[in-house]
């Protein structure tokens, strides 16, 4: 399964940037990978670790905006298509258990 995570959090204020860079590394941190610009996502063996996954994102979410958190399966996750733009071949797009970058 795969836990994705959406956020849209203000970058108004210097403390607002400050959380938003936080909520960031903490996701990077936490074994999440950047499929686009506010949108990561993190590989779960079963729905027990997607229940700890979500725990996790609700301790370091912000107070303010918003955050979002979607589990699919891998079979509904490898149909995701990438439409627009030129395609990139440096995106990981992989059911794999273990990826060498």
């Amino acid at each position: 399964m795969r836990v994705i995570v959406f956020f849209d959090l203000p970058t108004e204020t210097d403390t607002d940037r400050r959380n938003y860079r936080k909520f960031r590394k903490a996701l990077i941190k936490g074994g999440f990978m950047m499929i686009q610009q506010s949108v990561y996502a993190k590989l779960a063996l079963n729905f027990t670790e997607v229940n700890n996954i979500i725990n996790e994102v609700k301790k370091i979410r912000p107070d303010t905006g918003l955050v979002q958190v979607l589990s699919v399966t891998e079979k509904q996750f490898s149909k995701m298509e990438f439409i627009s733009g030129k395609c990139k071949t440096d995106v990981i797009n992989s059911d794999e258990r273990m990826l060498i970058l």
